[in-house]
């Protein structure tokens, strides 16, 4: 079965081809950007094939999705001959609510809940809508899949998902943490299981999906109990360009001295914070890492505090979980920065934690295990892979409500 997965940013589209049969090959990937500006770019990428770049402007994200399925048909550089071979469509899709705890086949009141749910991720969900939409244009009658980036952690207790404000607004505005990255944090928890001969219903995980946008979740027996994005993606972790966490008496102290208004408050704790707002220099951490070993204090608080934040979360999971046997890294920043992880990872021996610096250092995008034989806690970095996470939904659902 050929299954195309979409990833629909705001200005992007993010796009894998799989071909889910036996041995479940990608085909070609690639990426759609600047698109509502000038010289939007599509870099494509055929497995086994040169890159191929297009430059053209792109109004929308069906012109978008056009130009993708221009390039899969492509004689030259495509790997498909005609997009009827595509048998389905999976989409990522950020905020599912309350309304889904699984992955699910599209139909007018999936598409009608995600509009709703719209409120919930502005940034997001109305991209992720565009391109169920613009497959409905293109490919008329083919089947679509949601996976919901909040599915996983629909298991939370309401003790961990709510917040101490009034509880009308739970009721008004279903107000309460929602947690994302959730595809991701299932992936590698299972993958890290099945590497170590164990299955993850029987494992209480820590998953530390560290990028520049990072989420930490604790799994106990398969099954997410708390996660550290909460209502938004911004809450948690210290990020790329986000606060993570912060004390709200700030905002409000902030924004009466800066006379900001509400859209000036966003624009602070989303895109202006973070390691680029504590080091003034950049929110890719090698940049940071740079500046760091040449002594830039900025630099070296920006990472001291980005690892202590991710440490304390550890902490307190391993608390709520009482105990822990795996402890995984992933994400751009935790399957491939090394020294992070061993900031993070440093000290914690009373926590069972026995960190293998050696086996750690230089490992970039591999899976592999960091911790010495002693430990009580296995610690892996994991490679992630939700586009494929996308495609084994999306066919088994396809394959199993469309007979």
């Amino acid at each position: 079965m050929i299954i195309l997965v979409l990833n629909c940013g705001s200005s992007s589209i993010k796009y894998q081809l799989f071909d889910m049969g036996e041995e479940n090959k990608l085909l070609a990937k690639g990426l759609l950007e600047r698109i509502g500006l000038n010289d939007s770019i599509l870099t494509h990428k055929p497995t086994g094939g040169e890159p191929y770049k297009v430059i053209n402007d792109i109004p929308d994200h069906t012109t978008g999705i056009n130009l993708v399925m221009g390039v899969l048909t492509d004689k030259r550089h495509g790997v498909i001959k005609d997009i009827r071979e595509i048998k389905a469509v999976g989409h990522r899709v950020v905020n599912g609510g309350e309304s889904y705890k699984e992955s699910v086949l599209i139909d007018n009141e999936v598409k009608r809940q995600i509009e709703i749910n719209s409120e919930l991720a502005p940034l997001h969900n109305p991209a992720n809508l565009k391109g169920i939409l613009s497959v409905e244009k293109l490919i008329p009658g083919v089947p679509q899949v949601a996976v919901f980036d909040t599915s996983f952690h629909q298991t939370m207790p309401d003790y961990a998902y709510m917040y101490a404000l009034p509880y009308e607004y739970y009721e008004k505005y279903k107000i309460r943490k929602y947690g994302y990255h959730g595809t991701s944090h299932k992936f590698v928890a299972s993958k890290a299981a099945r590497l170590i001969g164990k299955d993850m219903k029987d494992l209480n995980i820590i998953t530390c999906h560290l990028g520049n946008g990072a989420s930490i979740t604790a799994i106990q027996k398969g099954r997410s109990i708390d996660t550290s994005m909460g209502f938004t993606p911004v809450d948690g972790l210290i990020m790329g360009t986000r606060t993570g966490e912060i004390d709200p008496g700030v905002l409000i102290y902030i924004a009466d001295k800066e006379h900001l208004n509400v859209t000036g408050v966003n624009n602070l704790i989303n895109k202006k914070s973070g390691v680029a707002g504590i080091s003034g220099l950049s929110s890719d951490m090698r940049d940071l890492e740079v500046a760091y070993a040449e002594g830039n204090e900025k630099a070296i608080l920006a990472l001291n505090m980005y690892a202590y934040k991710v440490k304390k979360y550890i902490g307190s999971y391993i608390a709520v979980l009482n105990g822990l046997d795996l402890l995984v890294f992933t994400g751009g920043v935790g399957e491939n920065d090394h020294k992070m992880r061993a900031m993070i990872c440093s000290d914690m021996e009373s926590l069972g934690i026995i960190f293998d610096f050696e086996a750690n250092s230089g490992v970039r995008g591999k899976d592999l295990i960091l911790s010495k034989p002693e430990s009580k806690v296995t610690v892996m970095c994991i490679t992630t892979d939700e586009e494929f996470v996308i495609a084994s939904d999306t066919k088994y659902i396809v394959e199993h409500q469309t007979v």
